[in-house]
């Protein structure tokens, strides 16, 4: 980072993973090589590079979770693991040649607005800086481990740790472990481990609606016919996207839609777990859709090991050596897996963005909660853009669209800046606030509404700040053309 300290580029992007890929391959589409990556790592990839847990893989097929502008006649699996989207993620930064432009070690954790000026003064944790017309920020949601609060949590005598920081220099194998939390990493991973452990416990707090996963090993044939056929492979593309959209129906317009796909994942659980005490206790209590629906071909058959308990009493506390439950009993472990998700609605906090005013983006999203003009742009931060931003996020189809949609949009006002020769583009507030009205209103007509506590919520006032009610079509329309109307541009 060194050798951009005194440059002023014309576009920074933090984070190399799907986002900040998107945002450097529209950049050079549109002519404009004046741009970094910044990397707090030191290999592209976000969160496909982070989450390196047994089992971690992806819930939305291969062919819709990957670029549109790179598609993969390789995948070997309907649903990829995590090392081959990872490797995915760097053989097309490789192929769009942008590796020269990522500075890898550059954790920002600084960036401020000059009014003067009209450039962004972003400053890495080593005390470097740059300068920029326009900041991106592709940092994700899915980075900052959350832990749960538990009295003693600390006092743990064994090794203990968060599935997205897997200590891959603990052998597990014939120990006595606990898996707190029942989300997406943890059905994931335990199937994974309890063949190995000595005992496993996995302690639920809900359980979630789990559904039947089509995963399957796609034949070398069918590879080499995708190869041969770009258009083919563009074909299954879309049929996949136009399966998956039409799921939005139940999720966003009409929830009673999903009691039929309650009662369909009903019969899946009790073809898969006989016992009616355990299917009991696997049963979920509210509306399907409320929180993420988890696929999954052996979580349900893991749970029914005789080395597995599923423990469904509240913990009490942690003990240096095991897990106390309010009843009252002891687990002893020699090692605890927390799979408690992440704190998706802080994504930001570890950057200082000051914006136009002096004021801090932390401040005002903790005053309001997380919101956005599409997503997108903040008013009083011009020439901020965010990738996977407040309300775009998806319970039903690929967040990759939503990224390419959200880039491009972001590309044409960075055109529109160096095009126009403007200095700044700020969002206005009045158009920023009419959009959240009319994302409220609907919010509140979806199942994401339907009474269940879920990370999709804020702790405080239960707002919904993390996705989007409706379509993602009409979300491609919405930020297909920039509108300058909806900005104050100087």
């Amino acid at each position: 980072m060194d050798q951009q300290r005194h440059e002023e580029l014309e576009v920074a992007i933090v984070g190399s993973g799907f986002s900040g890929i998107a945002m450097g391959v529209q950049l050079q589409r549109a002519g404009i090589e004046r741009f970094r990556i910044f990397e707090k790592a030191h290999d592209v990839g976000g969160t496909w590079r982070e989450n390196t847990y047994p089992g971690a893989a992806c819930d939305i097929p291969s062919h819709l979770y990957s670029f549109s502008f790179a598609p993969n006649a390789r995948w070997t699996r309907s649903y990829s693991r995590q090392p081959e989207i990872l490797e995915y993620l760097r053989a097309t930064a490789r192929e769009h040649g942008l590796y020269p432009h990522i500075t890898f070690g550059a954790e920002i954790d600084d960036a401020r607005w000059d009014t003067t000026t009209g450039t962004w003064t972003i400053r890495a944790k080593s005390g470097e800086t740059v300068r920029a017309r326009s900041l991106v920020l592709g940092c994700g949601g899915l980075h900052i481990p959350q832990y749960p609060s538990i009295e003693g949590r600390d006092s743990f005598a064994g090794p203990s740790w968060h599935s997205a920081t897997w200590r891959h220099d603990v052998d597990l194998r014939g120990k006595r472990v606990a898996v707190i939390g029942t989300g997406a990493s943890a059905i994931q991973l335990v199937p994974q481990i309890a063949k190995d452990v000595a005992r496993l416990h996995v302690f639920q707090r809900t359980p979630p609606w789990i559904v039947p996963k089509a995963d399957r090993a796609i034949p070398p044939r069918v590879r080499e016919l995708f190869a041969r056929s770009p258009a083919l492979m563009r074909a299954h593309r879309a049929l996949l996207y136009w399966q998956h959209e039409a799921r939005a129906v139940g999720f966003v317009m009409e929830p009673r839609i999903m009691e039929l796909a309650a009662l369909l994942a009903k019969r899946y659980l009790e073809h898969c777990v006989p016992d009616p005490v355990l299917r009991a206790k696997l049963t979920p209590k509210y509306v399907m859709g409320c929180k993420r629906v988890l696929p999954s071909n052996d979580y349900y058959p893991a749970l029914r090991r005789s080395n597995v308990e599923l423990v469904t009493e509240g913990i009490a506390s942690i003990e240096p050596n095991g897990v106390r439950t309010s009843d009252g009993a002891l687990r002893e472990v020699d090692a605890i897996v927390y799979g408690t998700g992440f704190a998706v609605a802080e994504y930001l906090s570890p950057i200082t963005i000051v914006g136009s005013e002096g004021q801090r983006l932390n401040d005002v999203w903790r005053d309001t909660a997380p919101e956005a003009y599409l997503g997108i742009t903040v008013s009083g931060f011009p020439n901020l853009y965010l990738l996977m931003g407040p309300n775009t996020g998806l319970g039903h189809n690929s967040m990759v669209f939503m990224i390419e949609s959200q880039a491009r949009y972001a590309r044409q006002c960075i055109e529109v800046l160096r095009d126009k020769r403007l200095r700044a583009l700020d969002v206005r507030p009045s158009v920023q606030s009419a959009f959240n009205r009319t994302l409220e209103e609907k919010l509140r007509h979806t199942v994401w509404s339907a009474g269940c506590q879920s990370w999709y919520l804020a702790a405080g006032d239960g707002k919904n700040a993390l996705t989007w009610p409706g379509f993602t079509f009409d979300y491609w329309r919405r930020t297909r053309r920039v509108d300058l109307g909806d900005f104050s541009a100087t």
